[in-house]
């Protein structure tokens, strides 16, 4: 795998780079998800929001309200649309959960686990290998020791 990422919207408005392997990814199919991608799930790579530098463009940050009642921001190119990343309810600013599609190589970051899969379309089928959860997964169930130390890092700063 790469140490470093770019990857940008369908226009190239906006172009940006990830300056480290991210802590996680991960496909996620509740239904929030597919609602906000226009798809069956959302393969979204978590890593520190600092870490995400914008190389062109200046993101349109959207503020929408998520399934929980709280609110999620997603960041979108102001000319395109396309969703680049997101802040989680759950996880704040300083954690951004970036969407592999945008990355040039986002065939290089597959999935480590799926979760909600409860909510998942009937027709998807999921690699037996890979942690499958109804709801959200535990983390320290799928994340290695080092991803969870940093993210621990990222939300105490």
């Amino acid at each position: 795998m790469a140490t470093t990422y770019e990857g940008g919207c369908a226009c190239s408005a906006v172009r940006f780079r990830l300056t480290s392997e991210p802590m996680f990814v991960h496909c996620c199919h509740c239904t929030e998800c597919q609602r906000l991608t226009g798809s069956a799930f959302a393969i979204s790579a978590l890593i520190e929001a600092d870490r995400v530098h914008i190389l062109r463009g200046t993101p349109r940050a959207r503020v929408l309200p998520a399934d929980t009642g709280r609110t999620r921001t997603i960041f979108r190119c102001p000319d395109c649309g396309v969703a680049l990343w997101s802040h989680h309810p759950d996880l704040g600013e300083r954690v951004a959960l970036v969407h592999t599609g945008t990355l040039d190589h986002g065939d290089e970051l597959p999935p480590q686990a799926h979760c909600h899969t409860q909510s998942k379309l009937p027709w998807v089928m999921l690699p037996p290998d890979i942690h499958a959860a109804d709801a959200h997964y535990e983390l320290d169930a799928c994340w290695p020791a080092s991803s969870l130390a940093r993210l621990d890092a990222a939300l105490e700063t």
